[in-house]
């Protein structure tokens, strides 16, 4: 016997109109990440890669735009500084490619070879950034130097001059961009890379001095804020250099840490905060803490009491994802340690 449900949407509308609502249904449902559960959310951290990853393909449009103007006048003018700014303009557009493969990473779930996921992506990420902007500074230096020794005139000044302004409106855009979505999703690597942007058009303006010596007859001029453009280069590769040195370290604010340690002392049940360690996977945050409970707890209790320290942990700390509480017995007097048994695996 026929289904008649089944029959009346086999000949449901088969408009072409209704066949292209299905198939862009069918490929959101494939290519969106999305839940099963009754609350049918998304995950904050999937969201957030995906504010990433559309601030990433915008930014790398816009100065990717930028770097082909600027290279069509360099092709035009010679200038050995606008040369080197779009480089360097090139390069950060380019640092968007390894971000946003670190993203797409970042979305896939844990499995049980890489137990916390794929978010330290990122760092990697971030160390192939550091690489790009090393590459670039030693290109325009190398430009500068060959200029310096071999100088040649500079043509075209005032399509120089408007170039340099369009490599800085350009870059603070991208910067402003970059640093407000970076800080709306908990991302430095994207802070980092906004900083980095807004450090390249202060770079650009600087062509800008080039272009005026060149038309008041200094020929030098040029390639000498070419070296200029070199050395704001190493400056951003060192604080950049910093940050993923940092990251790489699992370095934290010290100031969550001391967040985190109040809210866990006012949660009820807890005689003392013991150790506390915060680190960053990608763009959030894990945490582990050993608290001192009632020694006379049951197992429920001190269960209770773990679960309401990470929830407040939840409320307090921006970005963080998960934390793994322990719960110790507060010590009675005679009552021989509880991790002796453990003291012979310390580090010495």
């Amino acid at each position: 016997m026929s289904d008649p449900h089944r029959h009346h949407h086999a000949h449901h509308d088969r408009s072409p109109a209704a066949r292209w609502r299905r198939f862009a249904h069918l490929l959101a449902h494939r290519l969106t990440p999305h839940s099963h559960e009754s609350a049918d959310k998304l995950d904050p951290a999937l969201e957030a890669s995906a504010r990433g990853l559309r601030a990433l393909w915008v930014s790398l449009a816009v100065l990717g735009a930028t770097a082909l103007a600027q290279a069509a006048v360099v092709v035009a003018s010679g200038s050995v500084a606008l040369l080197g700014d779009t480089v360097h303009n090139t390069a950060d557009a380019l640092t968007a490619v390894p971000l946003a493969i670190a993203f797409v990473l970042g979305r896939r779930a844990a499995t049980r070879r890489f137990t916390y996921g794929y978010g330290r992506a990122e760092d990697l990420a971030g160390i192939v950034i550091v690489l790009t902007i090393a590459a670039s500074a030693v290109f325009a230096a190398w430009t500068a130097v060959d200029r310096l020794l071999d100088p040649r005139p500079v043509a075209h000044v005032p399509a120089v001059a408007v170039a340099a302004l369009a490599g800085f409106a350009g870059n603070e855009w991208v910067a402003r961009h970059r640093i407000r979505v970076g800080r709306e999703i908990g991302s430095a690597a994207l802070v980092a890379d906004g900083l980095h942007a807004r450090t390249d058009g202060y770079t650009s303006l600087a062509v800008l001095l080039g272009a005026g010596g060149a038309a008041l007859g200094w020929r030098l001029a040029d390639p000498v804020v070419g070296l200029a453009i070199t050395a704001a280069i190493v400056l951003v590769l060192r604080d950049a250099a910093r940050e993923v040195f940092r990251r790489l370290m699992d370095a934290v604010d010290p100031a969550l840490v001391d967040r985190a340690e109040r809210v866990l002392g006012e949660v009820p049940g807890v005689r003392g905060v013991g150790e506390l360690r915060l680190r960053w996977i990608g763009h959030r945050l894990r945490a582990e803490v050993a608290l001192v409970v009632d020694g006379e707890a049951t197992v429920r209790e001190a269960h209770r009491i773990a679960v309401a320290a990470e929830h407040a942990l939840l409320h307090a700390v921006p970005r963080l994802s998960a934390a793994l509480v322990h719960a110790d017995p507060a010590p009675c007097p005679g009552e021989a340690d509880p991790h002796l048994a453990l003291a012979h695996h310390a580090p010495a």
